[in-house]
């Protein structure tokens, strides 16, 4: 019997910013982009429930957050505290819940900085399972004053979405002979890979849940969808074979600002780039690396046209000075003809790196 857990954390980075900070406890708290009294360009990192009430959620432009906060204001609610990300400190509280979580679970998939795939197979019974989860729960309750959500099911797929049905602190257990059942109501952007843009093709043939879906045979999706409906056929019948795959390793690290203006002068553009080199840099040593290999450069423009240009350096390298060299030769041509011939105004400029190292492999290499 196959038995696989999904944990989720709860409004991660408003609930540690929250913990950290007791007067903060029962507000609303947005944790993202500065919202600049609703000028602000950036978006919503993440929104704690009482912010949600308002209809603040993650990826939402940080002004039309703000505007939010200050209709509710006038109604005489609490207005949202807005706070900025510290990625820091996150990295540092996941690590700790991860080293819990590894205390109940032999096999541990982390899937991103709040939330991991676990293996409750010995367990033998969805009882057992249920127990092992609650253990789970508690300690990080205990250990961390932080609320987890977790999903039990038959593959990670039925885990995932099971995890994020009773939210926050919830604790949702889907047998797998009640799988099928489970999902049939469900909408179809419930399933993990279908976006906006999916749901929309799917609405127009009349596919909004996921017994809808089921109305399909696997080659008739495949028609219309090429391998991806395959795999839509798989998932709308609640299989899932993915392993669980213990060793999660982060690709890339990044940050990007969104102005307050868009601009073209170069002096400002420059020394904000050379300031999220070394935003990225900490953030790669926060995380355990010790070296990158590529790095890559985003610009968007003001009419939202959005292009990257990569380079991979000759060795691996933590230097924030190569760093930020590399990253000022990648942005140079953005500032004429080469790459913005019209002499469009940005908006926004990212810095990521890839192929990242830690010691013990470099010491190997080396």
């Amino acid at each position: 019997m196959r038995i696989v857990g999904h944990l989720d954390m709860d409004a991660f980075f408003a609930a540690v910013e929250e913990r950290d900070n007791p007067s903060l406890r029962g507000l609303p708290i947005v944790v993202g982009a500065d919202p600049r009294a609703g000028k602000g360009r950036g978006v919503v990192s993440t929104a704690n429930y009482q912010a949600r009430e308002y209809g603040i959620h993650s990826a939402l432009p940080i002004s039309k957050a703000w505007k939010l906060s200050e209709a509710a204001r006038r109604k005489g609610k609490p207005p949202v505290t807005f706070l900025p990300v510290r990625m820091e400190r996150y990295v540092e509280v996941s690590s700790h819940v991860m080293e819990i979580l590894r205390r109940f679970a032999f096999l541990v998939e982390q899937a991103g900085i709040d939330e991991a795939y676990f293996d409750l197979s010995s367990c033998e019974s969805y009882t057992f399972a249920e127990d092992i989860c609650r253990k789970v729960k508690g300690a990080i309750r205990d250990e961390e004053h932080l609320t987890a959500s977790v999903g039990i099911g038959p593959n990670k797929l039925i885990a995932k979405i099971a995890s994020a049905l009773h939210k926050p602190d919830g604790l949702t257990v889907v047998r797998e002979e009640d799988a099928t059942a489970f999902l049939a109501p469900l909408s179809v952007r419930t399933i993990p890979g279908i976006g906006p843009k999916t749901e929309a093709e799917l609405a127009k043939m009349g596919i909004t849940l996921v017994r809808d879906l089921r109305r399909f045979s696997s080659e008739e999706l495949h028609g219309m969808f090429g391998k991806r409906g395959l795999d839509l056929y798989e998932k709308s019948h609640g299989r899932d074979e993915s392993p669980i795959e213990e060793e999660y390793e982060v690709k890339s690290v990044g940050e990007q600002e969104t102005f307050a203006q868009d601009t073209r002068d170069s002096m400002f553009l420059v020394e904000r780039l050379t300031t999220l080199c070394h935003d990225v840099i900490n953030r790669l040593k926060a995380e355990g690396f010790s070296c990158l290999r590529t790095v890559v450069l985003t610009v968007r423009f003001a009419d939202f046209e959005t292009t990257s240009r990569a380079h991979t350096l000759p060795a691996p390298t933590s230097d924030l000075q190569v760093l930020q060299a590399e990253a000022i030769k990648l942005f140079m041509p953005f500032l004429d003809k080469q790459e913005n011939p019209d002499g469009k105004l940005i908006r926004l400029i990212g810095v990521r790196v890839e192929r990242l190292g830690r010691v013990e492999t470099v010491k190997a290499n080396g």
